[in-house]
């Protein structure tokens, strides 16, 4: 297990949260003005003549200041990297966020074709893909010189039973890798519609795994019968897949409204869980940052469980929209359903809504650090005496685990896993994902909790510093506000640690104030972690 990528690593009306005072349509008037100020404002864009925009997402703040996410094209083809985020108030351009650092683009008559890319990408990833590898021409903006290149995707399953969707950039002159990340994000290294009728909502008890007996949100079908799925909550349901690979699985149902045992013997307890944890993140985002679901439209996503045989994993999916959840080997860990793990996985979906972080590279890091961050939040959200919360990452799945000593992250102290750095390097960049994620989540713990020692479900913990400083954290409350504010609203798919260093002060000081004392904390804690 050291040589994999464990991403288990995994409404009521209440007052708006202070991170975002509404989220619009990317068609609103917002958009339009947005679009507006681009125009007049090309040289801070970096556009140039054959540039387009469309936009992808609209928030509107508690002051009225405007933020809106745009997508790029040149000539017709994608940037990558290219994408921006206006930020306005009263008509007025107050600041734009982006990692473009040039007008410059290239020619855009490739030397070799799709299907040659194709080839050179399959040298990489080998024979074991399913259906057709895809090509498409793309504008490679994530470095120095923007570049033409072929997007190459290859689909299928890894030896470890890992669905992978891998995408390859193909320099479109010299056929040289650019570079690859999988859309299938993990929690670690390493059919199902209903047949109901005359459906309503009903109230059911879930005996999970590792919640206890909790309510879950089910339907009542006219015969009687009930069936996993939340209306409440954008009509999310989970399914069993039976050990196989592929597919929606089948919906659970049950004629008593009351699911599992506790144990792994009855295949609905870890449905159960799975189908709680991703409520309890759907309330989470809704009643912390107003957020209604993942891509913030009020749409339930799928949850899948029961993934493969012995599978120790647990991964989001763009393609389908949906979380899976493995079932453990049954000696050493647990199926992959604990709180934590479910609250990391959506939490891919909602950074896939939002800044679009690259799976690789810096980017890649905080992608994964956003889905620890928000799992651990979600934990706290939840506040379950069976889950007792804390900065660990998964250690709930370990099966002979006392005193929580094992965990896959430990996000007060990384490098305690044995790969994670606790201070940023100059080649972090290369390291995977699950564990460049580390200094981000060193980050965040100061920034909430600071370098006292604190109790936890493992015992008291310190933070160390790389600086020697000694800090005092903001709370939890406040951390989470300028995380999210960062992610949804200053950072975009190239970010690097320097970039997340300014995205995090910009929330900061648009949520509390530049040089207030939050905005000099978060400063602090950035370099604690060598993030100057």
């Amino acid at each position: 297990m050291q040589t994999r990528l464990l991403s288990v690593a995994v409404v009521a009306a209440l007052a708006l949260p202070a991170s975002a005072f509404a989220a619009a349509s990317a068609q609103s008037p917002a958009a339009a003005r947005a679009m507006g100020l681009i125009d007049t404002h090309a040289k801070a864009v970096m556009r140039a003549d054959a540039d387009r925009f469309v936009a992808k997402d609209v928030i509107v703040g508690r002051n009225g200041t405007e933020h809106v996410r745009f997508d790029r094209t040149y000539r017709g083809l994608p940037v990558l990297g290219g994408d921006i985020v206006i930020h306005s108030r009263n008509g007025q351009m107050t600041g734009v966020s982006e990692t473009l650092k040039t007008i410059g683009r290239p020619d855009i008559t490739p030397a070799i074709s799709a299907s040659q890319a194709i080839v050179e990408a399959g040298t990489r990833f080998g024979t074991g893909f399913s259906g057709v590898p895809t090509s498409r021409l793309v504008i490679d903006a994530r470095g120095a010189k923007p570049t033409l290149a072929h997007e190459v995707v290859y689909s299928g399953i890894k030896a470890d039973q890992t669905p992978t969707d891998m995408h390859y950039i193909v320099d479109a002159h010299s056929g040289r890798i650019l570079g690859q990340w999988d859309t299938v994000e993990t929690a670690k290294p390493g059919g199902g519609g209903s047949t109901c009728s005359g459906i309503t909502s009903a109230a059911g008890t879930g005996r999970t795994l590792f919640s206890g007996n909790v309510g879950i949100n089910t339907e009542k079908c006219g015969s009687g019968t009930y069936q996993m799925k939340d209306d409440t909550r954008g009509g999310g349901y989970t399914t069993d897949l039976g050990g196989r690979t592929s597919g929606s699985g089948t919906m659970f149902t049950d004629a008593d409204n009351t699911w599992g045992n506790n144990l792994t013997s009855d295949r609905a307890t870890v449905g159960a869980d799975a189908h709680f944890g991703v409520a309890v993140t759907w309330d989470y985002y809704k009643n912390v940052h107003g957020r209604n679901g993942i891509a913030n439209d009020g749409k339930g996503a799928l949850s899948r469980v029961h993934y493969g045989r012995n599978y120790v994993n647990a991964f989001w999916s763009d393609s389908c929209f949906c979380m899976t959840f493995g079932d453990g080997d049954g000696a050493t860990y647990y199926p992959l359903v604990d709180l934590d793990v479910a609250g990391h996985e959506m939490s891919h979906g909602v950074t896939a809504r939002t800044a679009n972080l690259t799976y690789s590279g810096e980017s890649g890091g905080l992608n994964e650090a956003n889905s620890d961050i928000f799992g651990t939040m979600v934990e706290f959200y939840a506040n379950n005496a069976n889950d007792a919360p804390d900065y660990l990452i998964g250690e709930e799945i370990y099966i002979n685990n006392p005193g929580n000593a094992k965990a896959l992250r430990y996000m007060y102290h990384p490098s305690l896993d044995g790969a994670s750095p606790d201070c940023y390097q100059s080649n972090i960049g290369s390291l995977d994902v699950h564990y460049s994620s580390g200094v981000a989540n060193h980050f965040f713990y100061l920034l909430a909790e600071g370098t006292g020692a604190k109790t936890f479900s493992n015992g008291s913990v310190t933070s160390p510093t790389c600086n020697g400083s000694s800090l005092a954290g903001i709370g939890r409350s406040a951390a989470e506000q300028i995380w999210y504010t960062a992610l949804t609203q200053y950072m975009t798919s190239n970010t690097n640690y320097a970039g997340a260093r300014a995205a995090t002060l910009s929330a900061a000081a648009s949520l509390y104030g530049s040089g207030s004392a939050n905005y000099n904390a978060v400063a602090a804690a950035w370099s604690a972690v060598s993030v100057n």
